[in-house]
């Protein structure tokens, strides 16, 4: 669920993005900002990499069953909580436009729906008796136009910032 979550959000599927198993270079790990503090650093590993468009494959390996009397340090929906809280992060700090689009897009959809009653009374008898719902109902196209502009500007930023880190990685290398 969270492979198909993580390509239906930013393109690319991985097989298995919690294996564990890592193999980086140097130029890499000094690029990465590593901000997790459990489980959810292999979802900023794998989305910074698909940020910075590194080359990067998967190599099958095979795993065996826990050893007797050894646990788990995963707690399932603690841990799958924060690993979705982490993906909408990501998502919204590595690309704004789909975000806040679709937080536009809920916000006028709920206004059109409660404005659509209020417009087609007052069509029919030129009177607002619910002005509480056009009031609110305006209030969410409004924020929806918002929403929308925030996601151009910061997608715009977002770029500028892809690319500053790109030229980063790319000049980590150059130096020894």
């Amino acid at each position: 669920m969270f492979n198909r979550l993580l390509g239906l959000l930013f393109g690319e599927r991985p097989t298995d993005m919690f294996s564990g198993y890592r193999a980086m270079s140097r130029r890499f790990v000094k690029s990465f900002p590593a901000e997790a503090r459990g489980f959810e650093i292999e979802t900023e590993l794998t989305v910074h990499a698909l940020d910075l468009r590194v080359p990067t494959a998967e190599i099958v390996t095979s795993y065996f069953e826990r050893p007797a009397g050894s646990t788990s340090k995963l707690s399932t929906y603690r841990d799958g909580l924060r690993i979705l809280g982490a993906m909408a992060r990501m998502f919204r700090d590595v690309r704004p436009l789909p975000f806040f689009s679709g937080c536009g897009l809920l916000f006028a959809l709920v206004g059109l729906a409660l404005g659509a009653e209020v417009v087609a009374e007052f069509v029919a008898t030129g009177l607002v008796p619910r002005l509480p719902t056009a009031v609110l109902a305006t209030g969410l196209m409004l924020l929806a136009s918002l929403a929308l502009a925030c996601g151009i500007i910061l997608e715009s930023v977002a770029r500028g910032r892809r690319e500053a880190k790109r030229l980063a990685y790319l000049a980590a290398g150059a130096a020894r």
